[in-house]
């Protein structure tokens, strides 16, 4: 007699347990960064990073990272300009800051030294002051480039950036970057195995959990507890509804993955603009108050960094779990495999992908609770920042693999993180456009790619 392979309810109820298990386990990570934070904000009475140009006003801005390319955040700056103009601007979690003036001419920038990051010292010191001719309806940029030798030059510090103490510190953000790329690069590689979709929306889904944690922690005065409960149940609630709503339609009505694919370029571009109407174009923060650093090894990284990712890992290895251990994750995986056998076999693809939207939109929204926490920030660009080091991960893991998706997020993540050591900036994320490329060009199949899926 031909075995039942039908998911009965009761057969999902394992599944089940183990995914609220995994995701309560990083709600609470997430509780635990913010509550070891300082209780307090940083009272600078300045700017934020916030300026936005009209006829009438014109912006001074600038970013400040430190030696290992980490945002300096908590720097302060003072502005002094004609009319007595006087005003105080703070580095932001992302690194930048701004400042609005309403006259044009020239303006001083003073770097508080005393608020740099501690080990952080000011290349060229003796110029802390920058001049900087502003022009209404315009921006004026002003650079501050910060050093780990105390008394370096511009051109000694270039000299000797390159050390292993910093090698270190790369590394370790890199495996933080990982981590955290991976909770939403997982979802994205499981959508793609049970669907054959590439969803170019899920970047947005980070950001959706960031943005709502920042309403309800920080706007609505919520616990943040709640908060990050609420944002990961309303994150995996949006996968439930986009399926219902929208893919499994769409894919009844016999749509190509082509047209399935310009759909979720769509679905970004419109969810994109609308969370910049909603909240503007400027990076806020889940927790007001300025992280605290721990350095252990020789590694400095916030307290929130450190148990973003050991929650990370715990939730990773559940969902390995889930999808190795219980019937659902098998059928998960058969569904991935070959959709029409698994069918045939008496599993509920149906329900099986609803799952795996819910799944993915819930790491996704809790991947972005924890960058907004370890970044110190969140705006409306954060999740199409990292949407291509998502697709870098998962294609050089394998597409439609997870575990290949975990492998190619670390690699990707401590990659990214070590460009730094010669490229500065942003300028580290373009990296993983020539590793995708590199990866399509002599294994495009992946590490773990070939004709039986694992995970």
């Amino acid at each position: 007699m031909k075995p039942d392979t039908t998911i009965a309810p009761r057969a999902l109820r394992p599944a089940l347990i183990v995914t609220v298990l995994a995701l309560l386990l990083g709600l609470a990570g997430s509780f635990v960064s913010v509550m070891l934070a300082p209780a307090a904000a940083h009272a600078s009475g300045g700017a934020t990073a916030s300026c936005t140009v009209d006829p009438a006003t014109g912006c001074i801005q600038g970013s400040i990272r430190t030696s290992e390319g980490e945002p300096a955040s908590g720097v302060v700056l003072q502005v002094a300009g004609p009319g007595g103009f006087e005003q105080t601007a703070e580095v932001d979690g992302t690194g930048r800051w701004a400042l609005p003036v309403t006259e044009a001419g020239q303006y001083t920038v003073t770097l508080d030294t005393d608020s740099l990051p501690d080990g952080q010292f000011l290349t060229n010191a003796e110029q802390d002051e920058r001049m900087v001719n502003a022009t209404l309806g315009a921006n004026a940029g002003v650079i501050f480039q910060l050093s780990e030798t105390e008394g370096a030059t511009t051109g000694g510090a270039q000299a000797s950036s390159f050390s292993w103490d910093r090698v270190a510190q790369q590394f370790a953000s890199g495996i933080r970057l990982g981590l955290l790329l991976a909770l939403a690069a997982i979802g994205l590689s499981l959508i793609y195995g049970t669907t054959g979709l590439s969803s170019f929306s899920h970047g947005e889904q980070v950001t959706l959990g960031g943005l709502l944690a920042y309403v309800f922690a920080n706007q609505l005065g919520m616990n943040i507890f709640l908060a990050a409960t609420l944002t990961v149940v309303i994150c995996a609630a949006t996968g439930f509804l986009q399926d219902a709503a929208i893919w499994k339609p769409l894919r009844k009505k016999g749509l190509s993955l082509t047209q399935l694919m310009i759909v979720t370029i769509g679905l970004s571009i419109a969810l994109q603009y609308a969370f910049q109407y909603f909240f503007g174009a400027a990076t806020v923060r889940i927790q007001t108050a300025n992280p605290t650093t721990v350095t252990l090894a020789g590694v400095t990284l916030t307290v929130q960094s450190y148990v973003a990712m050991g929650i990370s890992i715990v939730v990773l290895v559940l969902t390995g779990l889930f999808l190795t251990k219980t019937r659902t994750g098998r059928a998960t995986r058969a569904v991935s495999d070959n959709p029409a056998l698994a069918a045939a076999s008496g599993i509920d693809v149906d329900r099986i992908i609803r799952l795996v939207w819910v799944l993915a939109a819930g790491l996704a929204g809790l991947s972005g609770v924890m960058l907004g926490l370890v970044l110190n920030g969140v705006n409306w660009m954060t999740g199409l920042q990292i949407l291509l080091l998502m697709f870098a991960a998962v294609t050089l893991g394998g597409l439609g693999t997870s575990f290949g998706a975990l492998v190619g997020s670390l690699i990707i993540g401590v990659i990214v993180e070590l460009t730094n050591l010669v490229l500065p900036g942003d300028f580290k994320y373009a990296t993983a456009l020539l590793i995708l490329i590199v990866i399509l060009l002599f294994r495009p199949q992946g590490i773990f790619g070939r004709a039986e899926r694992i995970g």
